[in-house]
């Protein structure tokens, strides 16, 4: 059995998925996703965008029709893609191949959203989402301070008053992405390099964003703060500790209550 698994979304988004890809996995298996989170599909023989694919340029009028993309889709027993679901010209364009699609978004059930994914695919619930990755502590605290949304940041300078506190008792590392200003951070161009990085950290602290996943997924114990999203669809699974706002704004959560949480933590 050769399958594809066709999965575009965000970080956060295809790490709750990948129980379910997982459990799809066959005798040959192939990931079609974004570009920054191939490098995560460890389990499969071969992972890649599906941009340079061709995939997204596939059924759209005027554009021809790619002979090379069209073999190797025809190469498939089995496609299951949680892209393009509501793109009627992609669906109609691989009306000839055996592909089943699911929708890409948890429905609104409060089912977290990994188990909405196994769900999908016919595997029983509770998976937790893991990286290959060798867990350590090189004696760190991990701090990601942004995500997708800016109504998901808790303020910066709520992180650098608790990085302050942190500091007393062990070393604080910032990381951000290539776009996030924040002088001095870590930065990596490969998430499965950022993943082995944060597998050091003694504990990460961050908002509901991919990275705060990413480290979950990596083996370390998270405190994620949450504002407007549902933690009990989106909190990352694992060794966590989840914070939210009580009206769902994040700026609401108070220095001092978060300091708590972690003073708490380190003195276990």
């Amino acid at each position: 059995m050769r399958r594809l698994l066709i999965r575009h979304g965000a970080i956060g988004d295809f790490l709750v998925s990948l129980p379910a890809l997982e459990f799809l996995r066959s005798e040959y298996t192939e990931v079609w996703t974004g570009e920054n989170t191939a490098p995560l599909a460890r389990f499969a023989d071969k992972a890649e965008s599906l941009y340079s694919a061709g995939l997204d340029a596939f059924g759209l009028p005027g554009r021809p029709v790619n002979p090379l993309l069209v073999e190797r889709l025809s190469g498939f027993d089995s496609i299951v893609s949680w892209y393009g679901t509501r793109r009627p010209e992609f669906r109609r364009a691989l009306a000839g191949f055996p592909v089943r699609f699911l929708d890409a978004l948890p429905d609104g059930n409060n089912l977290h959203a990994t188990d909405y994914y196994l769900a999908q695919v016919g595997a029983p619930p509770g998976a937790v989402p893991r990286l290959s990755i060798q867990r350590r502590d090189d004696g760190f605290a991990a701090i990601h301070p942004f995500s997708g949304s800016a109504k998901k940041n808790w303020p910066l300078e709520r992180f650098q008053q608790v990085a302050a506190k942190l500091e007393s008792h062990l070393e604080v590392r910032w990381t951000a992405g290539p776009e996030e200003s924040l002088p001095a951070a870590q930065r990596f161009s490969n998430l499965w390099d950022l993943a082995n990085w944060l597998a050091g950290a003694r504990l990460y602290l961050g908002n509901d964003s991919g990275i705060s996943h990413l480290a979950a997924a990596a083996g370390v114990p998270v405190v994620v703060l949450f504002g407007p999203t549902d933690p009990a669809v989106w909190a990352p699974r694992g060794r966590r500790i989840v914070m939210r706002s009580p009206n769902s704004l994040i700026e609401a959560l108070d220095t001092e209550t978060v300091w708590g949480v972690l003073e708490d933590y380190l003195r276990r």
